[in-house]
């Protein structure tokens, strides 16, 4: 055994303890963030994903479900899921809904980070809807941060990514994004809440977009 002098460790976290209790209160980790993952899939998951989502770390103590909707195109996958919440009197309650989709790898601490953003805890204004960035596939794949909100007349075009920041826009894919429940209770909001189109309108011309 190598000679040593012991003193006592009072760890990281108490050596300053007003920057971890700030970094608490950003991440909201004492507030109500029960949260349900909807998750929708072809049923075929490929192991590294199941690995990923494995790893993916909930706020220690809290509420987390995972519901997976298999055999649906995506966009009703993700609206027979929120009418299932919706209904449910135990669900309904609940703070968060988190779509993930099987394409998609996040990192361990994702959620805890789209916690901490939509809360305020970056830049200091609470959002309804907040997401990782997620890309469209392919060769010259186009970052799925849609519009500017600033920008009349409202468009969508997407925006070049800014660094290490909390990037407001018009519309976001929904790989890994996490959403209020509460919006989907306005009863002003146009069912279904999620829709694929890809169709032709005489006389109006092509529309093709999906659910996101």
């Amino acid at each position: 055994m190598k000679p040593q002098i012991i003193l006592p460790d009072y760890g990281a976290h108490n050596a300053d303890l007003n920057r971890s209790r700030d970094r608490l209160i950003r991440g909201s980790s004492y507030k109500d963030l029960s949260t349900i993952c909807v998750i929708p899939t072809r049923g075929l998951i490929h192991a590294r994903v199941v690995q990923s989502w494995m790893g993916l770390l909930p706020m220690m103590n809290q509420k987390f479900v995972r519901v997976f909707v298999s055999g649906m195109e995506v966009g009703e996958a993700y609206s027979a899921a929120v009418e299932m919440i919706l209904a449910n009197p135990e669900l309904s309650k609940w703070k968060y809904m988190l779509t993930l989709e099987e394409d998609n790898i996040p990192p361990p601490d994702g959620l805890l980070k789209l916690y901490e953003s939509i809360e305020g805890g970056v830049d200091g204004k609470k959002y309804d809807v907040v997401g990782g960035l997620y890309w469209t596939k392919g060769q010259g794949g186009q970052p799925m941060i849609y519009g500017e909100p600033n920008v009349m007349p409202r468009n969508f075009i997407p925006q070049p990514p800014k660094m290490d920041t909390l990037q407001p826009c018009n519309g976001l894919g929904m790989g890994f994004t996490l959403f209020r429940i509460a919006i989907f209770k306005d009863q002003m909001l146009i069912r279904p809440f999620f829709k694929t189109v890809s169709e032709c309108i005489p006389g109006q011309g092509s529309r093709v977009y999906t659910q996101d």
